[in-house]
């Protein structure tokens, strides 16, 4: 029993295709050496690029044997592989002398690709050709590439080089440009479908439809992926692989689920879709998959929204064509694109959440209450239309929809057209202008405060945290004339006048009235802060003629007053004055 469970072969390796007959997903490089080979017109160099799994290296192999092809008739380069001629199982089984593969992750250096270099002047043992298989090329020092570049545009002609990579854009591009270059796709659904149900119907093992396209789903297009979870999938479930067997292991939530938990916030019940989202929780399905999955079928709506034809897509679902359709026709694109934004954002935060249920939650309320809110062109024309609406502060509320429609209609319409639950709403400032269009315009108009004086100036811009502005008041500026609504100016020559504008804006949203603030023509010459400066000074001098203070001065030469502190009011006698010296070394 142990010989049998240590002598099996993982579905990935045990269904590597040895021939292009049985390689699949790439049809438009198959036929062009194909092409290649029948024409004679081989290249010297081949750089094959493609995410994980869709047969990067099983390329490299058949054409090392397809180059290497040679039977009872003569050595012949052929792509017609159905018969084995007499290289061909060593070359599948990497141990052919006459065809190196080498990692370039592990051999990364200018002594490694020297191997190559000085193995290239002798030719092949037995083969046609000497074939140098360099799989993850991309990982080569700069050195190696450099090293490589001349042997590699010029190579003895029974030398043929074969470079993988997932990392394209990390070759130099002298290195490409010395390289018949070919980009393996992702493998489309519909054609995974077929191949894995072939390998099942093979190895005997019965299964569902659905559990097949999760699968595939999982895979991303890549072969070797879904072959592993396919592998993975047939020891979970120990018999028939089923849909719930499936979802147990990747973690998946329902496909219908995903649906309805899309629709009830597009809805607006946030209640309902949190009581969902714990629901699959608590049946195992994980929260970012969760948040994941409303992506691609928030992603889904939007495509059959603006391409209907695809509902012809074989890897969709008779529930996801009907309801897909469905939802797409009563969201808008703006809905989507923000539902879209908030999700793919929301996914980030989970990722480094401390934990990925509350951040999951968190998402879903953020996008059922945003769902709500104007886009930036709706809410220009609601200014427009209702200038004193636009005057109030906004707080969405919760639901979804477009937001001029629900106001218009007096609030509590969500994004699919429905009424959205009142319970589950916090009706905002704006919504209930749009319900009551006839507001008192004194009291949009009424100021919030009265800024009397230019002291009070100063304090309200420390208060409103605006530093910069509240500097230049103090420090570049004095008031020549100052009233209600209007202010005269004086600037140094230091200053600098875009302070102007921004303090005229922000005593606008300060006081909800228009000032006018203007520059004279005179310099300021007695600022707040020179003031203050020269209070200080007066004080210093005032502290250094206190006998003590004059005493410690004389016997520590060079010590100056830093600091003056009064602990009780300062008509008081001097001897109450708490005072710091600092000398020419630094000693307090």
């Amino acid at each position: 029993m142990a010989d049998q469970n240590s002598s099996y072969v993982v579905l990935a390796r045990k269904y590597r295709p040895e021939s292009f007959e049985t390689f699949i997903g790439q049809e438009a490089m198959v036929q062009t050496l194909k092409n290649a080979f029948e024409a004679n017109r081989i290249a010297h160099a081949f750089m094959l690029t493609g995410v994980r799994g869709v047969g990067k290296t099983t390329t490299a192999r058949i054409l090392a044997r397809a180059l290497n092809f040679e039977d009872d008739n003569g050595q012949r380069p052929n792509l017609e592989l159905a018969e084995e001629g007499k290289h061909c199982r060593a070359i599948i089984e990497s141990r052919h002398v006459d065809v190196v593969e080498m990692d370039a992750a592990s051999h990364t250096g200018i002594d490694d690709i020297r191997e190559i270099i000085d193995s290239v002047r002798y030719g092949p043992v037995s083969a046609p050709y000497k074939v140098f298989i360099i799989d993850e090329v991309h990982m080569l020092s700069k050195a190696a590439f450099n090293g490589l570049l001349k042997t590699l545009e010029e190579p003895p002609p029974y030398v043929k080089f074969i470079f993988a990579t997932t990392e394209i854009r990390k070759v130099p591009v002298t290195i490409l440009s010395r390289c018949q270059r070919f980009d393996l796709r992702r493998v489309e659904s519909g054609t995974l479908n077929t191949y894995l149900s072939g390998i099942l119907e093979q190895e005997g093992i019965a299964f569902q439809p659905d559990a097949l396209q999760m699968i595939i789903r999982a895979g991303e297009g890549s072969v070797r992926d879904s072959l592993s979870l396919l592998d993975q999938a047939i020891a979970h479930a120990g018999g028939e692989i089923g849909t719930e067997t499936v979802k147990q292991m990747l973690g998946l939530a329902d496909r219908a689920l995903i649906l309805d938990l899309f629709e009830t916030l597009m809805r607006g019940d946030m209640a309902d879709a949190l009581e969902q989202m714990r629901h699959q929780y608590d049946a195992g399905a994980d929260p970012q998959t969760i948040i994941s999955d409303l992506a691609t079928v928030t992603h889904l709506v939007t495509r059959l929204k603006v391409v209907p034809s695809a509902t012809d897509d074989p890897a969709l679902t008779p529930d996801e064509k009907q309801r897909g359709r469905e939802m797409a026709q009563k969201l808008s694109v703006k809905v989507l694109s923000r539902a879209w934004q908030i999700l793919n954002k929301g996914i980030a935060e989970i990722n480094h959440s401390h934990d990925a249920l509350q951040a999951a939650e968190m998402v879903l309320i953020r996008l059922g209450y945003a769902s709500d809110l104007p886009s930036p062109d709706e809410l220009i024309k609601k200014i427009q239309s209702n200038p004193q609406a636009a005057a109030a502060p906004q707080h969405s509320g919760g639901g979804g929809g477009e937001a001029p429609r629900a106001m218009a209609n007096g609030g509590g319409i969500n994004a699919i057209g429905q009424k959205a639950p009142m319970a589950s709403r916090e009706q905002s400032p704006l919504r209930a202008m749009a319900t009551n269009p006839d507001p008192t315009p004194a009291a949009v108009q009424e100021p919030k405060l009265e800024v009397k004086s230019y002291e009070e100036l100063i304090q309200l811009a420390g208060e409103n945290r605006e530093l910069v502005l509240k500097h230049s008041l103090e420090a570049h500026a004095s008031p020549v004339s100052f009233a209600n609504g209007r202010i005269e100016l004086a600037l140094t020559d230091e200053a600098d006048h875009t302070f102007v504008p921004l303090l005229s804006a922000k005593l606008r949203e300060w006081t909800n009235q228009t000032w006018m603030v203007s520059v004279a023509r005179e310099k300021a010459e007695d600022t707040i802060a020179a003031q203050r400066q020269r209070a200080r000074d007066a004080r210093q001098k005032k502290a250094e003629q206190i006998p003590e203070v004059k005493a410690v001065l004389d016997a520590f030469p060079g010590a100056k007053l830093v600091n003056i502190r009064s602990l009780i009011d300062e008509d008081q006698p001097e001897d109450w004055l708490d005072i710091e010296l600092d000398n020419e070394e630094g000693d307090q």
